[in-house]
């Protein structure tokens, strides 16, 4: 019986990753590192260091130093609520989700590679009601960001679940790896530019291509057989 929808954030909840990869190009730019917008759509998941590192072993052949990788990820930060005008964009068919879930009966626990500190406030905001504090996963609270599977595997623990009683949802292909590492039912919503090919090959186990579409099928997926 599923008991648990585990969520990813952002491309999932809000539709805020194309303020994420171009505060990320941005800023990595002015450290003198080359990225395309694809990359960031590609490292969507990982924590903020760990998408440094990787881009300066790629550009430097070294890892940053931690405190390149603190101001680095704080200028990032900086320019993605500037670009976002401080303002949530809740994903167009979210809330229904959100409301059909919750009349199912199931926790609804969030899964994200983001480390904003004002993540509750938005969350609260915008889906008032919809989401416990003590029932998100964020960068601060593991060690291995996505698509280690320990994000999702923290998840389970909060919601006192086993891996067969949630279902995640997932626009990422990390994160998609990141949650069937760890066991558990995975449906990609393909909200993004990225060809549904790749979240296949993360290894998806249902595709859906918006989130208004899920909410149309969600009672059907929670009850399959």
């Amino acid at each position: 019986m599923i008991k648990a929808i585990l969520f990813d954030m952002d491309g999932v909840l809000y539709d805020s990753m194309r303020s994420h990869v171009q505060a990320w190009q941005e800023t990595m730019s002015a450290v003198g590192v080359e990225s395309s917008l694809e990359d960031f759509y590609l490292f969507e998941g990982r924590t903020g260091h760990s998408t440094i590192d990787i881009l300066f072993q790629r550009a430097f052949g070294k890892d940053a130093t931690l405190e390149e990788k603190k101001n680095i990820y704080a200028r990032k930060a900086q320019r993605f609520v500037e670009l976002e005008q401080a303002e949530s964009t809740p994903m167009p068919g979210s809330l229904e989700v959100l409301k059909k879930t919750k009349a199912l009966g199931l926790q609804r626990i969030i899964v994200t590679g983001s480390g904003q500190h004002f993540l509750f406030e938005k969350l609260h905001k915008d889906f008032p009601g919809y989401f416990d504090k003590s029932k998100i996963v964020t960068a601060y609270d593991v060690n291995n960001g996505k698509p280690h599977p320990e994000p999702y595997l923290k998840g389970l623990e909060k919601g006192n679940l086993f891996p067969n009683e949630a279902i995640v949802i997932e626009n990422a292909p990390l994160g998609i790896k990141a949650a069937r590492t760890a066991g558990i039912f995975t449906v990609a919503v393909n909200t993004g530019p990225l060809l549904d090919a790749v979240l296949w090959d993360a290894g998806a186990n249902v595709l859906f291509p918006s989130m208004p579409v899920l909410a149309e099928n969600i009672e059907k997926l929670i009850n399959q057989p």
